[in-house]
């Protein structure tokens, strides 16, 4: 009789807990391409956690830049602009993905990538070589912000 009270009581707690909310999730920005509405997000936040939507070197006229160099630093300004949005800064980003469409390109994209953050005070970074990024983009990078209550 204990034991069936005891799970009648645990399946009751069990209960209550899933119908406690879990942290807040918030969308952030609705990117457009010539007009158009992108199917997701620039950001999301999730808790502390910040998820930024892998960004491409295009510009405001929504073109990709012409070269590594340029691209890279039309990508890494578009994910500050969704950092920003998200209340947010360089400083607050813990990782990094780099897709890159040739993995030759790594050193220029690196000589941009630093420039972005305090030197010695790198976020995490995986980089990759990808077959085909969209738009025949030459990088697409994508972050992990926390977002520390300040």
């Amino acid at each position: 009789m204990r034991q069936l009270i005891a799970l009648a009581l645990l399946g009751v707690s069990a209960m209550a807990n899933a119908a406690e909310p879990g942290p807040p999730i918030e969308r952030i920005g609705e990117p457009t391409l010539n007009g158009q509405r992108l199917p997701f997000s620039s950001a999301v936040r999730a808790g502390d956690t910040v998820y930024l939507s892998g960004a491409l070197g295009i510009g405001p006229d929504g073109k990709l830049a012409e070269g590594m160099e340029a691209q890279a630093r039309l990508a890494m300004d578009n994910l500050g602009t969704a950092l920003k949005s998200a209340g947010l800064g360089w400083g607050d980003v813990v990782k990094c993905t780099v897709m890159l469409d040739d993995m030759k390109d790594w050193p220029a994209f690196n000589k941009v990538y630093v420039t972005y953050f305090t030197d010695g005070k790198y976020p995490a970074r995986s980089a990759f070589g990808a077959d085909g990024l969209a738009l025949g983009a030459l990088v697409e990078v994508e972050c992990i912000a926390f977002a520390v209550k300040r």
